[in-house]
């Protein structure tokens, strides 16, 4: 008998474990279900809501961004590394043996290059001016999430009380290896208008002020070489009545930041912007953000 209860006993002391181990994976999976439901309950308006929140809040970033951008010879495909900080706005970029650095109130405000090819030597190039500019949609400010969360946060503010006829919630999706909220913002009104420009505008004016995209303007408009023609007051421009037809936003559960952007108009696919191993508020330090950095070869 007295085997009996020690065999028993010894049996009771080896299950307790696994009876404990099963009681904490059957709450693991229980919270985790309860998380999954919590999220799925999360309306078009609070994602979106909390996105503008995210981008606002955050201050520095890493990530790989992959760009596809419709050209004047079609798709245009470029790739970089970035490191960003937006208060003061630092940027560093790496596209294939290209170095960029960018600070705000140094260097003249102009970006510190160190080209891949000829002429082999650093240069100091104005952001906004041609040679960075040659067939992109956007300039160095524009890089991060800002700009398109000031998009984003105009539509919302126009659609007003009809933000649910706009904005679609089409749930779930892995996207760029992150569990994303899918969200498609549809323009059903989108269309083509007339400017007639005013006092002083150029094009990046025009488009900062119809929340609108400046390479569009130029697409729409052939007799437009550049960003940079000198427009005249009571000229008129054939522009979109909205930035996009449609956006798809993919929207990381966890960070709650947009990390791929697909933009279309009557066309098609006109831009798309897929951000990768995105780090959010991870430790810069200052030095990277100088032309000395052991890391660079300024």
């Amino acid at each position: 008998m007295e085997i009996i209860v020690k065999n028993v006993l010894n049996l009771r002391s080896m299950l307790r474990p696994i009876y404990y181990k099963s009681i904490f994976i059957a709450v693991f999976i229980l919270f985790n279900n309860s998380l999954d439901a919590q999220k799925a309950e999360l309306t078009s308006k609070e994602i979106v809501t909390k996105m503008l929140k995210s981008i606002n809040d955050a201050e520095r970033f890493k990530y790989n961004l992959k760009i596809t951008e419709r050209g004047k010879k079609g798709m245009n495909h470029y790739e970089s590394a970035v490191k960003l900080n937006r208060h003061p706005r630092k940027i560093y970029l790496y596209i294939k043996g290209i170095e960029l650095l960018w600070v705000q109130g140094w260097n003249n405000n102009k970006a510190y290059v160190k080209p891949n090819s000829f002429p082999y030597f650093n240069l100091s190039l104005d952001p906004l001016g041609s040679l960075m500019r040659q067939d992109q949609h956007h300039n160095l400010n524009d890089m991060g999430f800002d700009y398109f969360g000031n998009i984003v946060a105009f539509m919302v503010k126009r659609v007003g009380n009809n933000f649910d006829d706009y904005f679609k919630l089409e749930g779930k999706e892995y996207y760029n290896n992150r569990s994303c909220y899918k969200i498609i913002i549809n323009n059903k009104d989108f269309g083509y208008e007339t400017y007639t420009i005013g006092d002083y505008e150029n094009l990046t004016s025009i488009a900062r002020k119809l929340h609108i995209s400046e390479y569009m303007i130029l697409e729409l408009n052939p007799k437009l070489n550049d960003f940079f023609d000198i427009l005249k007051k009571g000229q008129t421009l054939k522009v979109p009545n909205a930035y996009a037809k449609d956006v798809t936003l993919y929207v990381d559960q966890l960070y709650f930041l947009p990390v791929g952007v697909k933009v279309s108009d009557d066309k098609g696919l006109y831009e798309q912007y897929d951000y990768h191993f995105l780090q959010v508020n991870p430790k810069i330090d200052d030095a990277e953000f100088t032309k000395t950095f052991k890391g660079y070869r300024f």
